[in-house]
């Protein structure tokens, strides 16, 4: 069972960039991959970014592809989310996630460990 813990959100003009953390703990982190998912109010949530702990395979959603980055601090047993260019419609509930390796990466239902979750608020 692994318990994680992120960090990072806060309120950001458009334009400007924040990075989430994730420090994952309790597991052997290598047999999982780790997502970042993302709920707006009154939405459900949706995939942003995911990535292979042992690998570092990584998949995006397209509304994020040259604006956010995903990584992992191997030695940290942390993930990361660097959110560069922000807009408003980006404001939401940020959520890391961890999921047996393999399978799809994109899933909700693939993954079955969850943060707290972060809030991330985009002024225009």
């Amino acid at each position: 069972q692994v318990q994680l813990v992120e960090s990072g959100g806060g309120l950001v003009q458009a334009g400007g960039s924040l990075r989430l953390s994730c420090a994952a703990s309790g597991g052997i982190l290598n047999h999982y991959k780790m997502g970042w998912f993302r709920q707006a109010p009154g939405k459900e949530r949706e995939f942003v970014a995911s990535i292979s702990w042992r690998s570092g395979y990584t998949e995006y959603t397209e509304f994020v592809k040259g604006r956010f980055t995903i990584s992992r601090e191997i030695a940290e047993s942390t993930v990361y989310l660097q959110m560069d260019s922000l807009k408003p419609e980006d404001t939401a509930v940020y959520y890391c996630a961890a999921g047996v390796a393999g399978g799809s990466y994109v899933r909700l239902s693939e993954y079955v460990n969850w943060g707290q979750g972060t809030q991330a608020t985009v002024s225009s």
